[in-house]
């Protein structure tokens, strides 16, 4: 068997799917699986895949969509190693991922999961500095110490540290708590995070940037943005932390995630939810829930000029 399990779980990517695949298969260290679960991709993911001939590739193909992280838990639920990596289908390894993960956890038996620093890139490969440095700030990275994580629910819940896809995990302690819930979409990482700390496992940070992060067009819209906000909430409601430092932060969220998701509702024309939810958040401001309850009252036509015109202003 492998020392590690490799999923990259994909969908309708093929055109990034590649360098992907091809991260992998330069890692300096070889002793490795991996599992591609094609999630009942349209496009020709499965002829691009059969050109690859390496015998440590295995091919999971769903004939139909059966969710995020379903496709997630396909490739887990298939793996052999002793250690497991899932990385998305945009994100590419660097060639050292493996050997430097690999390493903590072989020496430091103590040590559940080790998470790494990652590079922002763009659509054509090209490494952003700026926004790489900007990227490990605002997620804490930048002043987190190298070794196993104290305080890890508020490294991984507050400030949200460990990128999953930069996470080397022990399967072990993945089978204890099930992995990814199933039929989540979006959070499923952020909760899973939660979950290892609140059972108490080791978390260690190693500050290398080992991992490719790609940022790009197809991550916008709001047609993506309302189903992530409505599974950030039902994220957030799965919770009560016994830290009041956590739990105030956890309230302070929900209730911001409320009145962005009222407002993104109102935008698109489903008034009834979207004033609930205005209202349900007007704790995290109550200017912006005034505005959203007035803007729900325009036309639509003048409704999503007006919220046009906010975001200029905004930006």
């Amino acid at each position: 068997m492998p020392k590690v399990s490799i999923c990259i779980p994909t969908y309708n990517r093929v055109n990034l799917l590649c360098c992907a695949i091809e991260s992998v298969l330069n890692q300096t260290y070889t002793d490795f699986e991996l599992i591609i679960c094609d999630d009942g991709s349209k496009d020709d993911t499965p002829k691009v895949i059969s050109r690859y001939t390496d015998k440590r590739i295995r091919y999971i193909r769903h004939p139909q969509n059966i969710g995020k992280s379903n496709n997630m838990r396909s490739g887990f639920e298939a793996s052999t190693g002793d250690y497991f990596l899932k990385f998305d289908d945009d994100d590419r390894l660097t060639p050292d991922f493996l050997v430097q993960t690999i390493s903590i956890l072989d020496h430091n038996f103590n040590v559940d999961f080790v998470g790494t620093d990652h590079w922002i890139i763009d659509i054509n490969n090209v490494r952003y500095e700026p926004q790489t440095q900007d990227n490990s700030r605002r997620w804490g990275r930048e002043n987190l110490p190298a070794g196993i994580v104290d305080n890890l629910l508020e490294v991984v819940f507050i400030n949200q540290s460990f990128q999953i896809g930069a996470t080397l995990f022990r399967c072990q302690v993945l089978d204890e708590l099930g992995f990814m819930q199933p039929n989540w979409q979006n959070c499923e990482d952020n909760d899973l995070f939660v979950r290892l700390a609140l059972a108490g496992k080791n978390g260690y940070y190693l500050p290398e940037l080992l991992m490719e992060y790609r940022v790009h067009a197809e991550q916008q819209g709001i047609n993506r943005a309302i189903p992530y906000l409505f599974d950030k909430l039902q994220y957030l409601e799965n919770y009560k932390f016994a830290s009041e430092k956590v739990e105030k932060i956890r309230l302070q969220r929900l209730a911001e995630t409320k009145l962005l998701l009222g407002l993104r509702l109102i935008k698109k024309g489903d008034i009834q939810q979207g004033r609930k939810l205005v209202l349900a958040g007007k704790s995290a401001s109550t200017a912006k829930m005034f505005v959203g309850l007035a803007l729900s009252l325009l036309p639509l036509v003048i409704r999503e000029q007006m919220f046009e015109i906010l975001s200029r202003i905004k930006g």
